[in-house]
């Protein structure tokens, strides 16, 4: 008899854990032309294609102190209501945050996603997760090495505004960008 409710206790704990976020990826869309799999890192395209493609190289040695914090502008990537995809806007802050990281090797990064207080935890810390996720992907497909990146959720645990209004709704679904 112990057993069978032993038995019903876990799989009543296992069906209230379940989430109804569908976690599937979004599919990634690889501006240049090139074929992205999943797991893949785009190649650059064929620069030998003709001279409008040539692009002048970069420097990108630092000019900062080793450990003062990258100056690549503002490090929030703001999120639409129950979503991950990253906004079009937000590509060139991310495409800035990559560059400074690619510069210093050693240079570690915690990319922390965020929701608002709509929802559950569970479901929050989910969400804030796929957020975090999903620039550390972009970063990733921008040359930023793996080893450097680090995605966490904090789901609604960290707002960044108090409030239950839109617009405190609105700066609380956000994913950090923070330097170690």
């Amino acid at each position: 008899m112990n057993r069978i409710i032993l038995c019903c206790a876990v799989a009543a704990l296992v069906a209230a854990c379940s989430t109804p976020v569908k976690l599937d990826p979004t599919p990634v869309e690889d501006k240049s032309g090139v074929a992205v799999t999943q797991g893949a890192r785009a190649q650059p395209p064929d620069s030998t294609v003709g001279a409008a493609n040539r692009v002048t190289p970069v420097n990108l040695s630092p000019v900062r102190p080793p450990d003062a914090a990258p100056q690549a502008g503002p490090n929030i990537v703001y999120f639409d209501f129950d979503s991950f995809e990253i906004k079009p806007e937000f590509e060139r802050v991310i495409a800035s945050h990559a560059r400074s990281i690619k510069a210093e090797k050693a240079r570690k990064v915690v990319v922390e996603g965020h929701t608002d207080e709509r929802g559950g935890r569970e479901y929050n810390l989910a969400l804030g997760q796929k957020r975090s996720e999903a620039v550390r992907r972009a970063l990733g497909l921008l040359g930023v090495s793996e080893s450097q990146l680090e995605a966490v959720s904090f789901g609604k645990e960290k707002p960044a505004a108090q409030g239950s209004d839109e617009q405190a709704w609105a700066k609380n679904r956000r994913a950090e960008i923070s330097y170690r």
